[in-house]
């Protein structure tokens, strides 16, 4: 059994921080579960591209607001607490914070090792270094 609080996560190195979002990786590739859980925060006013290439992606928003935009369609989609959102289809997209910080629990297949954050395209890489 594997037994973790995300205040202690967010302690370790667990937690990855860049520009316009935080992401706390509850649950990793190392952990054997077949797939990565994350607690993720997007600031307040701020846009992220990310194309998903080497994962899918399951999000669900806890709290705050903001909206994703599939960039093959140009489709925007409100985020609010209860939405859930999965890009099934290595969709390219825009996700902007709204008003207030999002704070978003995501699951990614195949698992994420730890310290990936998206590169100029906006995809993270199948294989990045590991949380040690």
């Amino acid at each position: 059994m594997i037994v973790r609080t995300l205040e202690q996560a967010e302690q370790s190195s667990r937690r990855v921080v860049t520009e316009t979002w935080e992401s706390t990786r509850m649950l990793l590739k190392d952990d054997n579960m077949g797939f990565s859980f994350h607690i993720t925060t997007i600031y307040a006013n701020t846009e992220t591209h990310i194309w998903y290439q080497n994962h899918l992606e399951s999000v669900y928003c806890i709290s705050g607001e903001g909206e994703i935009e599939t960039l093959a369609d140009g489709k925007i989609y409100p985020i609010t607490p209860g939405t859930l959102y999965i890009l099934d289809k290595h969709d390219e997209h825009q996700l902007r914070g709204g008003a207030t910080e999002m704070k978003l629990a995501c699951v990614f297949n195949p698992p994420l090792n730890g310290k990936e954050v998206h590169d100029a395209s906006g995809v993270y890489p199948l294989e990045a270094e590991k949380i040690s």
